[in-house]
């Protein structure tokens, strides 16, 4: 195997054997037929500065000497284009995504695999051998694992399996490409937890709008508004249109007071208006953690006309766990499931196949108590209601037991968020 560590330092020399200077690094592009980046030139360090060299100038590229197959007064240095990265400068040591595993490694080598006459970059080495490698103690490593009867454990991946993430500017790199569209946004909270504060901001602006709103709710909001510090104020806008509007309010509630009233004014008109009312509640309130997104049908609709109802709103709503039915002035009358809906006849009134027995919370009710009633009517969501029992909301399982059950994520977060 033919590792980037073994090539760097070696001498290089023309085809007189005229002696040119040290291999420093080797320059790779990004092709669109294939995955493996493939090598281009090498990186020759010199007294009077580095001189790039083509690979098609490198007559052997796996040698104890390098030699070229030019006279060095002959080879035209190479020019990177907009798709070529430095394998040691931009890759070696630094932080990549390894979408398989969906985590966030360090590169500590990395494995060539020749075809026929060019040079790809096949493997990334994230475990301690590739350091120990670099380190020139690599051999001596295997050896002591040999006697001591311990293989050494595995760290390699293919780079088919990774993204580079965000870097320099002058280094254009593809990031992130299609397999990060691809993972969960609970998998991209995560990678993002393991991220320093900069590489986090990059990252996010490499993300469309939706994703990016999708990852936040993944988070905790005192992260969200970590994450949120460096962006302009009209794409954290954006992100908060695209936001359930229960979890906008909550990212809004960890922002300075005139940001937070900026950046409601940049939002919709409509999505607005509803983090302003749940912003109007405490924040532990039943009225500050509901969910305005919610279906409701009149009573004097049958099962099709309802179902007619559902199809044109459902798109714009977070979750479908039960259909209120509610009067002209909002006040709750009843609730079915979808499953309920089904199973009626198409021309069946809605009024009798309702449950008119609904366990509700008041808007002013505590966290604690929309919880109680989650866990002990084992409800998936709970309707918010006034004094005149018109609905407001609702209060989804999830948010209603984070204060009971904290989310996973206020363990993960790094150091530096705390």
């Amino acid at each position: 195997m033919n590792y980037i560590s073994s090539l760097t330092g070696k001498p290089v020399a023309d085809v007189d054997g005229e002696a040119v200077g040290q291999l420093k690094d080797l320059i790779a592009t990004s092709r669109g037929d294939t995955p493996y980046p493939e090598i281009t030139a090498i990186v020759v360090s010199r007294p009077r500065g580095a001189l790039l060299v083509p690979l098609a100038d490198v007559a052997v590229l796996i040698a104890p000497a390098i030699p070229l197959s030019r006279r060095l007064k002959e080879i035209v240095p190479y020019e990177p284009g907009v798709h070529d990265f430095y394998l040691v400068r931009d890759v070696l040591d630094k932080q990549i995504i390894d979408t398989d595993g969906v985590r966030v490694v360090r590169v500590n080598d990395l494995e060539l695999a020749r075809v026929n006459s060019h040079f790809y970059v096949a493997n990334v080495d994230i475990g301690g051998l590739g350091l120990l490698r670099r380190l020139g103690m690599g051999r001596l490593a295997r050896t002591i694992a040999g006697r001591v009867g311990r293989g050494l454990p595995p760290g390699v991946i293919s780079w088919e399996d990774v993204e580079l993430l965000p870097g320099d500017q002058l280094v254009r790199l593809k990031v992130p490409g299609a397999k990060i569209a691809e993972l969960y946004a609970a998998d991209l909270a995560e990678i993002i937890s393991h991220l320093s504060p900069s590489e986090s901001s990059k990252f996010l602006e490499s993300l469309d709008l939706k994703t990016v709103a999708d990852t936040l709710e993944e988070v905790e909001p005192e992260f969200q508004a970590t994450l949120v510090e460096t962006m302009s104020d009209e794409k954290v806008a954006d992100v908060l249109d695209e936001m359930a509007p229960d979890e906008a309010a909550d990212l809004l509630a960890e922002l300075p007071e005139g940001r937070s009233q900026e950046l409601l004014n940049l939002m919709g008109e409509d999505e607005a208006a509803d983090v302003r009312k749940l912003l109007a509640y405490p924040e532990d309130s039943a009225g500050g953690i509901m969910s305005t997104d919610f279906i409701a049908v009149g009573p004097d609709l049958t099962a099709a006309q309802a179902i007619s109802v559902i199809r044109e709103t459902a798109p714009e709503t977070e979750t479908i766990y039960s259909v209120y039915v509610i009067d002209s002035e909002g006040r709750l009358l009843g609730v079915f499931s979808l499953r309920d809906l089904v199973l009626a006849k198409p021309d069946t009134p809605v009024v009798e196949f309702m449950h008119r027995r609904v366990v509700s919370a008041h808007l002013l009710d505590s966290q604690d108590e929309v919880a109680q009633a989650v866990s002990k009517y084992n409800l998936m969501a709970v309707p918010v209601v006034d004094d005149q029992e018109r609905i407001h909301g609702i209060v989804t399982a999830d948010d209603a037991l984070d204060k009971v059950i904290p989310t996973a994520w206020k363990k993960r977060l790094p150091r530096w968020y705390h």
